[in-house]
């Protein structure tokens, strides 16, 4: 991001949202064979380890699994909704971010400059609860395009999935885990906001190594490594602070489902958020909060780094092409 702000350098929320967009769907592509992993552990009821009876036992050996009993296409499962997740989401958390901030430091540029972490921390909470609520059909979708077996041929894709969790489970069944999900995202888009932008705005581009020569309005920038090496801090303490949430709102995203899962082994049966923690607490421990850490950790810190920088490098061409 930048170091000094002036008018000329504000993207619009056009460019945000083109730029955000861009951002999420590249993003997205790269890092869904790492979703599908993450998904598969949290649902796993039984250990992820190597002397256990369970189906998935390590990454290596899951990757190998999916692939040889669905093939490797497999590996993007639910790939589709989860474009469509990531864009939306990319288009109006970034819209709504950027113009929040272009708000509250016109209101009261002293103000906002000697207060502006908690700015970017209020900012892209809120920015990222709406995106979340206008995103959320799609989230489940693809956690259930990812969880069913698809050699069962369970849903034949993403509109048959779609009108078939509506048919026999009603269109509330599109937001099963919202309440968790909100639960999370507040604080931990606020985090990724906050740790990326202090990392670029008060750090890395202060170096004259992660300085950008082909500035915007005579700004200081942070260059793409820069923004990378910040986006992968911010997903790495964001994702790592609020990742038990994640993996209640996945076992609660596929309730009325588990028929069709057997195959992977035991199912949970929850009623609620609070039902679903002590579940799964009681039956498997407390770490099972943790299950799947490390593929989600591995993605995070690639989407954070990817979706910051690309963003960003969107913008900015964007910003230096209307000069």
């Amino acid at each position: 991001m930048v170091y000094k702000v002036h008018a000329g350098s504000e993207a619009t929320v056009f460019q945000s949202a083109l730029a955000g967009g861009v951002a999420g769907g590249l993003t997205r592509a790269i890092a869904q064979p790492l979703d599908v992993l993450k998904i598969r552990f949290q649902l796993q009821l039984e250990p992820i380890k190597s002397e256990s009876n369970s189906k998935y036992k390590s990454v290596a050996q899951a990757v190998a699994s999916i692939v040889k009993e669905e093939g490797l296409a497999s590996l993007w499962s639910g790939h589709v909704p989860a474009q469509f997740l990531s864009i939306t989401y990319g288009i109006v958390q970034f819209s709504i971010f950027e113009k929040l901030t272009q708000l509250s430091r016109r209101s009261d540029p002293q103000f906002f400059k000697h207060n502006k972490h908690w700015f970017n921390f209020t900012n892209g909470g809120v920015a990222a609860t709406v995106a979340t609520i206008a995103s959320f059909p799609f989230d489940t979708l693809r956690t259930r395009l990812i969880a069913h077996n698809k050699s069962l041929g369970v849903y034949k894709g993403f509109t048959h999935a779609f009108l078939t969790m509506i048919k026999t489970e009603g269109i509330s069944s599109l937001y099963k885990g919202l309440f968790p999900t909100l639960g999370q995202i507040a604080p931990h888009a606020g985090v990724q906001f906050a740790i990326y932008k202090l990392f670029t705005d008060n750090f890395l581009n202060r170096i004259a190594y992660f300085q950008r020569r082909n500035s915007v309005a005579g700004t200081v920038e942070s260059t793409l490594l820069a923004n990378l090496l910040a986006g992968s801090i911010a997903g790495f303490v964001a994702k790592t602070t609020i990742y038990p949430f994640d993996v209640v709102k996945k076992r609660l995203q596929i309730q009325g489902f588990q028929r069709h899962r057997e195959s992977y082994g035991r199912q949970i049966y929850c009623r609620g958020f609070l039902n679903c923690i002590e579940l799964t607490i009681v039956e498997e421990g407390f770490l099972a909060l943790y299950k799947g850490y490390v593929p989600t950790i591995l993605k995070a810190v690639l989407v954070s780094a990817l979706h910051f920088a690309v963003y960003d490098e969107v913008k900015h061409f964007l910003l230096r092409t209307q000069r």
